[in-house]
C-alpha cells in the first residue's frame, strides 16, 4: 500500500510539471499571434467591422450643407463633398456595401468551387458517355472548364456582363461570385485527389459508407484549410472589384454610397478638395491589405509544419 501511494505521488509530481494540454484553437492562436503582420491585418479588419456595424445600427443620414467643409473634430469628422454630403456618413454606408459584396460574392464562389472541385476530385475518373462512346472523364471536363475560365481576363468579363445587366448590388454579388469559383475548385480537387487514397477513406468505403457521407464527413473537413485562405483573399479581391466597378460607373447604383463612387466623385476635385479622394482611396487600400495579410497569416498558421 505504501509503495502504491509513493508511485501515485511521483505520478502527481510529474503531472504538475507537465504543461497543460492545449485545445486546437489555443494551438492555432499561439501560432497566429506570433505573426505580427497577420495580427495587424486582424486589428484593421476588426476596426472596419466595427465601423460597418456602427453604420448598420446608427443608419447615418447624409446631411446636405451649402458648401464643402474641411475634415474637423466638429460636426463633420471627414469633411463634406462638393454637394455638402457628410463623407463620414457615406463612408459608413460604403463599408456596409463593400463588406456585403465581399462576403456574399465569396460565399457564392466557395459553394460553387467546393461543389465542382469535390465532383472533380471524387468522381473524376468516371467517364462521360454519349451513346456507346466514351467522350472524356469528368475530371478532364472540369479541368478544361477551369482552363477556359482562367483564359479570360476576369475583370473585363465582369465589366461586360455588368454593362449588359440592370444596375443592382445583387447582380454584382452574383457575377463576382460566379466568376470566382476557380480558385476554391482547384484547391478542393487537389486535396480530394490526395485524400481519397488515404487509409481512413478506404476503410470507410470498405464498410459500405455512402459517397455523400464520405465527402461531407471525411473529405471536405480535411480540405477546408486552403479554402478558408482562398476565401479570405477572395473577399479582398471582391471588394477591390466592386470598388473598381463603382469608380467606372458600373457598380452599385446611386443613391447608395460605395467607396468606389465616393472616390469617383472626388477625383474631379483632387487639387481643390484632396480629402475627397484620399479618404476612400486609403480606406480601400488598408481594407484590401488587411484581408491579404490576414489570409497570409491564416495560411501560415494552418500549415502543419509551423505547429508546435
Amino acid at each position: 500500500m505504501t509503495q502504491l501511494t509513493a508511485q501515485s505521488s511521483k505520478l502527481k509530481a510529474v503531472e504538475d510539471f507537465m504543461p497543460p494540454e492545449r485545445t486546437p484553437f489555443q494551438d492555432f492562436w499561439m501560432v497566429f499571434k506570433g505573426n505580427g503582420m497577420a495580427m495587424a491585418g486582424l486589428i484593421i479588419l476588426l476596426i472596419f467591422f466595427a465601423l460597418a456595424i456602427m453604420g448598420i445600427l446608427s443608419k447615418p443620414t447624409i446631411d446636405s450643407v451649402p458648401k464643402e467643409n474641411l475634415p474637423s473634430l466638429g460636426i463633420y469628422l471627414l469633411g463634406t463633398d462638393e454637394l455638402g454630403r457628410d463623407i463620414f456618413a457615406r463612408m459608413l454606408q460604403g463599408a456596409i456595401v463593400s463588406l456585403s459584396v465581399g462576403f456574399v460574392a465569396v460565399g457564392i464562389s466557395i459553394i460553387l468551387g467546393v461543389l465542382i472541385g469535390g465532383i472533380a476530385g471524387f468522381y473524376g475518373e468516371n467517364m462521360i458517355r454519349i451513346g456507346r462512346y466514351n467522350i472524356m472523364t469528368i475530371d478532364t471536363m472540369i479541368v478544361a472548364l477551369i482552363d477556359i475560365q482562367l483564359s479570360f481576363p476576369t475583370f473585363f468579363l465582369i465589366l461586360t456582363v455588368v454593362a449588359l445587366l440592370p444596375p443592382s448590388i445583387w447582380n454584382i454579388m452574383a457575377i463576382i461570385g460566379i466568376t470566382g469559383w476557380v480558385g476554391p475548385a482547384r484547391f478542393v480537387r487537389a486535396d480530394i485527389l490526395s485524400l481519397r487514397e488515404q487509409e481512413f477513406i478506404l476503410a470507410a468505403k470498405s464498410i459500405g459508407a455512402p459517397d455523400l457521407r464520405i465527402i461531407l464527413l471525411h473529405l471536405l473537413p480535411n480540405s477546408i484549410a486552403p479554402v478558408l485562405v482562398s476565401a479570405t483573399i477572395g473577399i479582398a479581391t471582391a471588394i477591390l472589384t466592386e470598388s473598381a466597378l463603382s469608380f467606372l460607373g458600373f457598380g452599385v447604383p446611386p443613391p447608395n454610397a460605395t467607396w468606389g463612387n465616393i472616390l469617383s466623385d472626388g477625383k474631379k476635385y483632387i487639387f481643390d478638395a484632396p480629402w475627397l479622394t484620399y479618404i476612400p482611396g486609403i480606406t480601400i487600400l488598408f481594407t484590401v491589405l488587411a484581408f491579404n495579410l490576414f489570409g497570409e497569416g491564416l495560411r501560415d498558421t494552418l500549415n502543419p509544419k509551423l505547429r508546435n
